[in-house]
């Protein structure tokens, strides 16, 4: 057990609470983050009270409401700021008070109305922050330390406890001046603030901070404890890993409190204190991207737990590969098929380095799988895709590389196309450039989707019972080609389009060693399967669950299925054949010996399962597809390649994986079945 791991069960781990700041009118985020808390079990949260807004009829009524509504769930910690510019001596927010005993006549009837929601108070934030508090205003803290001397003793009076509001930078000698200045005899807690490797670039260190804090402490006798009212990492560069090491990096420290800075980033468009976008760092910090998909902290923490967080051994950035011979890269190989190409690899005794930034659910548990089997030669790093100096690192030792990272889904880009282009688009770009800048340029597969190729809209499709058959009999036979004109559709299929001809043009371009995949339906063992990806997983799932399954449209849309064994096969040989087949695109599936519809593959589920799979219907969605089904005679014959597992076998062992990793008992004798059904394709 690590040392993070022993601190986290030591009885003198920091209590963890989240900073949260609102507007007035924010009602329904009000409501969204008390729930988050509830999934993180989170019972105390930090959040600003504006004193400036609290003096006008709408922001007394929003935080009489706010301060209610948070302490029915929370323990709140209000901290004050914000000088309303009529009693300052400048007409700032910012400003020293003209009378500095006014903080305390505010905070007294603050108390007064909505004492009985809390217990501490926080007294001003970032005070030596100039944005906060304008010190230079303000003539050696003068002001200053009689606001806070006069508001703390008040608010003890009042019976409440005190923070002085966290500094940053932390500052001994600023703390000092205020012991020597009296200001310091009515606080129950210093407050200090940190963004290691962010706003604080020559950061010591979470201890060697706090040690310089006590040791004020102890040279005046006080006995306050020390709180670290925030602290947080911003994810600007998409290194969600490095936000996850900083939390756990301040869960170490021997502080009373940890308020983690924050739930939400912020919206993209507000403005900041810096102003509209002058530091794009700002707007990053939260546990929660802005557009309320979780970050990988959130996930791990709201799955795992606090005392979980460091169960996962496999999430870390190593790269000792780098100096001691090549290996495999695989980038996105946390996914399913990425975790089954690194088995394979691993298998055969190569080497791997895997980079994944683990955002889909589930993958996490791919990772550690391959993590516990063969560490020996695997080498994990947890990155993004979009960080192109991350990526030129990783490469310069490949021998081989296989680009899977990507955003998968249809629905996902739909709503957030900016996003999908960023990591489909321009990730493939840093993939490219990265293998360009290599003297013995590395081989690339790369996997694109069959959405290049539109909804097909021109083809005409007759229902043949419970499936739809196109009508031109030579597509009914062989599948749809690589001859077929491309029609991006959806913003994926404009993003993976995009990066498909990337592709092909630097093989041409800059003669780099690559194939395009054109994939259609890929399932098997380690798929963890929604109704936006990876459909075959998802439908065997919610059988085994013994949960509804929706289908959009009628149930009769037609696929071409492939075993992923199959397609690492498949991997392995456009490697080996890379010479005579670079820069070109080949359509890869199960072929038209290998197709089903969605009702279909249900009803071969239900037979597994031995009962009907309960179903709803839903409208059709964009760009959805009636029949799709690979041509895959070109990759056949340049090759060898077919695939080997039917649609009855390969669907056999994916729904025998899943029963035996959710330890259910398999209710069906596949043994036979599969061979009967390898004997037919030997002979055949």
């Amino acid at each position: 057990m690590d040392i993070l791991s022993n601190n986290i069960e030591n009885k003198n781990q920091p209590l963890v609470g989240l900073v949260e700041w609102f507007q007035p009118g924010e009602q329904a985020r009000v409501e969204k983050v008390l729930a988050e808390l509830k999934e993180l079990g989170v019972t105390e949260l930090r959040t600003g009270i504006s004193w400036n807004s609290y003096t006008t009829p709408a922001g007394k009524d929003w935080y009489q409401w706010l301060l209610s509504r948070l302490a029915q769930q929370v323990k709140v910690l209000p901290c004050f700021h914000a000088t309303p510019p009529a009693l300052g001596v400048a007409s700032l927010t910012s400003s020293p008070l003209t009378n500095p005993t006014e903080f305390a006549d505010f905070l007294d009837v603050f108390i007064t109305d909505l004492g009985g929601h809390f217990e501490w108070v926080e007294l001003w934030d970032e005070p030596n922050n100039k944005l906060e508090y304008d010190y230079t205003l303000d003539n050696n803290w003068q002001r200053f330390t009689e606001m806070v001397s006069t508001a703390a003793q008040l608010a003890q009076q009042r019976g409440k406890k005190t923070v002085l509001g966290g500094m940053r930078p932390v500052d001994p000698n600023w703390l000092q001046l205020l012991f020597d200045r009296g200001a310091m005899q009515h606080i129950d807690a210093v407050g200090v603030h940190g963004f290691p490797n962010v706003f604080d670039l020559n950061w010591e260190g979470w201890e060697e901070t706090i040690v310089k804090v006590k040791a004020v402490l102890n040279q005046n006798n006080s006995s306050a404890e020390i709180w670290i009212t925030a602290a947080g990492f911003s994810t600007w560069q998409h290194d969600e890993y490095q936000q996850l090491e900083e939390f756990r990096n301040v869960l170490k420290t021997t502080a009373n409190k940890v308020f983690w800075y924050s739930v939400h980033d912020l919206d993209p468009d507000s403005s900041s204190l810096s102003g509209f976008h002058v530091d794009e760092r700002e707007y990053f910090f939260g546990l929660q991207r802005a557009d309320g998909s979780p970050k990988l902290l959130y996930r791990l923490w709201a799955e795992n737990g606090i005392k979980g967080l460091n169960k996962l051994t496999c999430i870390k950035q190593k790269t000792s590969f780098n100096s001691a011979g090549k290996y495999s890269l695989i980038t996105g190989g946390a996914g399913f098929v990425g975790t089954n190409l690194a088995k394979r690899l691993l298998q055969e005794g190569k080497r791997v380095l895997i980079l994944d930034n683990l955002s889909r659910t589930g993958v996490e548990r791919n990772l550690q799988w391959l993590h516990d089997n063969y560490e020996e030669r695997l080498e994990i790093y947890v990155g993004d895709i979009r960080d192109l100096p991350t990526v030129k690192k990783l490469m310069k030792n490949a021998d081989q590389v296989f680009h899977f990272a990507a955003q998968v889904a249809v629905t996902t880009s739909l709503d957030l196309p900016i996003n999908d282009f960023e990591i489909n688009a321009r990730g493939i770009i840093n993939v490219l450039e990265a293998i360009r800048a290599q003297d013995n340029p590395p081989p690339l597969v790369f996997t694109s989707t069959n959405k290049v190729y539109g909804g097909l809209e021109d083809l005409l499709f007759i229902v043949d019972g419970s499936r739809y058959n196109p009508s031109d009999k030579t597509i009914l036979k062989h599948g749809i080609s690589e001859a077929r004109p491309l029609d991006f559709h959806s913003p994926y299929g404009c993003s993976k389009g995009a990066a498909d001809q990337y592709v092909i043009d630097y093989a041409r371009t800059y003669n780099i060693p690559a194939v395009v995949f054109r994939m259609s339906c890929i399932y098997g063992p380690h798929q963890y399967g929604n109704e936006d990806q990876g459909w075959v997983a998802h439908f065997a799932i919610r059988a085994i669950e013994n949960k509804p399954i929706s289908i959009y449209g009628d149930g009769k849309q037609v696929r071409d299925v492939l075993f992923v064994e199959d397609l690492v096969d498949a991997f392995l040989l456009a490697q080996q054949h890379m010479p005579k087949i670079s820069g070109q695109a080949f359509n890869i599936g199960g072929g038209p010996e290998n197709t089903t519809s969605l009702l279909e593959l249900l009803e071969l589920i239900g037979e597994f399962q031995g009962q009907k799979v309960p179903l709803n219907f839903s409208d059709w969605r964009p760009g959805d597809q009636h029949y799709y089904v690979s041509d895959i005679s070109k990759f056949k014959k340049a090759t060898g390649w077919y695939p080997k597992n039917s649609v009855q076998v390969g669907v056999s062992k994916l729904y025998k994986w899943l029963c035996e990793t959710r330890g259910i008992e398999v209710p069906v004798d596949f043994s036979l079945q599969e061979k009967n059904e390898v004997s037919k394709v030997v002979v055949a």
